[in-house]
């Protein structure tokens, strides 16, 4: 067995049937840390043995996915789909060796006559039957009767698995396509991979691995490190019907990579200090394979949202304003197009990274700045201005005192309170109307500050528009 001091080759192979998972994602995560800190090499290997569901549009989203994360890989990206030659001579070796044999029952055969046995699964009924490998048959591999094999797993200890427990498993299929658990051993073999660093769902098929592994000669076995599921607040296994799981969809909510990328690393392992907030540089240097723990780990969505928000409020303004005018654009924002100074959003960047948790709310938040004429939302409309008969009453009592007063944040805070007084309303109901006509909803950023970016004359307007409607 390989050692954990032994320079790395890591892979990461995950099936393109389906949006990048973020469990993918934590495993692609927890492999490139590991071969960060002690060199090496990282391999990217698309396991596409699934013809019938593998897309080629989910082989480019698992890619942006991962250079988004700014996981990077040294080799690949491989397609098992082109390496088909090199598993037929796998196969025919392990005929040769006698290692495997062509099996024809059906899956209703199988079925069938394990009603009569205690043991369920496949019965070896075709082990001497001496059929030759042709269309319609599948070829098993022959599992010893007796004895057993152990994984030496990094996360889970000695798990040992008798090989009376373990069915002749179809290594090729009836139609010839090899499966998955040939082609995982073939690759890693010609591929050199020292340690095998993937989820728990993959731990019942690994003695089949290091079977095979054995029969086709294979060098010393890799080290195996099997991670723990990730689950719901349920405690349910994620899942992709039930769970928001795809890391496009955060990507695309306004998540930051850093952001996720400290939140995986937290799932399954932490630092001896119990930081919470690390830095790539720091999950590099401290991330230990050994340390990662076996019970399941809780993919909390609040949690990872908090995560971000701390992410977003350390932004400096420049890096702020770059982040989030580079999502506008991506996500179509219209008055992106036409209506944007920069300057004005610099100048709203620490208001707003205050109070945001994803990229995605930037746009509303500000948008008051560069829309005209400004939309007014409805509902706060209605119910700040529409049921408040003194609402008039205050918006012509602040478009009087902004035409002369100081306009600056203070001093506008000032004029405000005054006019609240004299209607018997403390500051937050007697700007409420005021923040409505001149922001169109009654919640956002600081209303003076706000009020000060936008200037007096767009002030004066959008008071005088209100009033008027």
């Amino acid at each position: 067995m390989s050692t954990l001091s032994a320079v790395p080759r890591v892979r990461f192979a995950p099936s393109p049937t389906g949006y990048f998972h973020v469990g993918g994602a934590r495993t692609a995560l927890y492999n490139w840390l590991f071969k960060k800190r002690l060199g090496g090499t990282f391999v990217l290997r698309i396991e596409d043995t699934d013809a019938d569901r593998s897309e080629e549009r989910y082989i480019d989203g698992i890619c942006g996915a991962l250079m988004w994360l700014g996981i990077t890989w040294d080799e690949g990206p491989y397609l098992q789909s082109e390496r088909r030659d090199r598993y037929e001579e796998a196969v025919g070796k392990l005929l040769a060796s006698g290692h495997l044999y062509a099996c024809d029952c059906t899956r209703d055969d199988v079925d069938a006559r394990a009603k009569d046995h205690q043991t369920p699964g496949y019965d070896g009924f075709c082990r001497d039957r001496g059929l030759e490998r042709g269309p319609g048959r599948a070829l098993r591999f022959r599992v010893p009767d007796s004895g057993a094999t152990v994984v030496h797993d990094i996360v889970r200890g000695d798990v040992e698995f008798a090989h009376s427990s373990i069915e002749d498993f179809v290594v090729v299929k009836s139609n010839g396509d090899p499966l998955f658990v040939l082609a995982v051993v073939v690759d890693d073999i010609s591929m050199g991979i020292t340690h095998v660093i993937r989820a728990e769902e993959h731990l019942p098929t690994t003695p089949k691995a290091i079977l095979l592994w054995q029969a086709l000669g294979g060098p010393q076995l890799p080290v195996f490190a099997h991670l723990p599921v990730l689950v719901n607040e349920k405690r349910q296994k994620l899942s992709k019907r039930r769970d928001r799981v795809a890391v496009e969809d955060y990507r695309d909510a306004g998540f930051l990579p850093e952001a996720m990328c400290n939140y995986l690393a937290l799932l399954g392992w932490g630092p001896t200090d119990d930081r919470e907030v690390l830095s790539l540089d720091e999950l590099i240097d401290e991330f230990r394979l050994e340390d990662v723990i076996r019970s399941p780990a809780f993919f909390d969505e609040k949690r990872l949202l908090h995560f971000n928000g701390l992410y977003i409020r350390a932004l400096s303004d420049k890096e702020f304003v770059a982040r989030s005018r580079s999502y506008m654009d991506a996500h179509d924002v219209p008055w992106r197009r036409s209506d944007f100074d920069e300057s004005v959003f610099v100048r709203l960047a620490t208001l707003t990274k205050d109070r945001v948790a994803t990229l995605a709310e930037v746009a509303g938040m500000v948008e008051f700045a560069f829309v005209e004429p400004l939309r007014l939302d409805e509902a706060s409309v209605a119910k700040v201005l529409g049921g408040d008969g003194e609402a008039r009453q205050i918006l012509v009592a602040a478009k009087d005192a902004f035409e002369d007063c100081t306009f600056d944040a203070a001093t506008l805070r000032e004029v405000v309170e005054a006019i609240g007084e004299i209607y018997g309303r403390k500051l937050a109901k007697a700007q409420a109307p005021i923040r409505v006509a001149t922001m169109g909803k009654s919640v956002g950023l600081p209303l003076f500050e706000s009020l000060e970016v936008i200037g007096r004359s767009r002030a004066l307007d959008r008071l005088q528009r209100a009033l008027e409607q």
